[in-house]
């Protein structure tokens, strides 16, 4: 039978709790509706850092994770935010793209398709992590056509999944849906802050 002394009890609880925390750091929180939305910093798609806390709280933001720019669904769902951003914006909200492009592919896709509305670069999907959004890392690359038509291939850090949260004045999340469809994500977006005004 072995006997523990206390020294080498302590240390095992010790390895027990600091690879807990480990465990802890890598899994994404899992947000809901009803809790603070977190805090973060990025890079926006003209290279200048971007910090949450200069926007959230300030007016309702609309937060959404998708896969890639300048590729067929994601290009259809930031259009759809393009087309409906003067309502949105009449609505007193601010609507920011996130995904693992980079600022430069955020320019490619931004002038491609006349986006008026702020894109994050995610990279190493930070961001992504903050709002419990999986995100596979690895880089990716896409053959795409930029502004004149023109075919490039854009290399992405990593890939989100097409999630997207709404947050009030207040900082809270009220509005969170892990089964975006790409092709009305913005009319969806339009009803929910119709029902916040209400």
């Amino acid at each position: 039978m072995k006997t523990w002394t206390w020294c080498g009890m302590a240390a095992a609880a010790l390895v027990l709790a600091l690879g807990g925390l480990a465990a802890a750091e890598n899994k994404a929180k899992e947000l809901k509706v009803g809790d603070k939305a977190p805090s973060f910093e990025s890079t926006d798609d003209q290279g200048q850092a971007w910090k949450s806390s200069d926007h959230i709280g300030k007016k309702v933001v609309v937060v959404y994770f998708y896969p890639a720019d300048l590729t067929g669904g994601c290009t259809k769902q930031a259009c759809g935010f393009r087309d409906d951003m003067q309502k949105l914006t009449d609505k007193g909200v601010e609507v920011i793209g996130v995904s693992g492009d980079s600022a430069k592919n955020h320019q490619v896709f931004k002038q491609a398709h006349k986006l008026n509305f702020t894109l994050l670069a995610d990279e190493d999907g930070a961001v992504a992590k903050r709002f419990g959004v999986p995100f596979e890392k690895g880089a990716r690359e896409a053959k795409v056509k930029d502004a004149e038509g023109k075919e490039i291939t854009l290399t992405r850090g990593g890939t989100a999944k097409r999630w997207t949260f709404v947050i009030d004045k207040n900082g809270k999340i009220v509005h969170k849906n892990t089964e975006v469809k790409a092709s009305d994500g913005s009319k969806q977006i339009l009803e929910v802050v119709e029902n916040l005004n209400k």
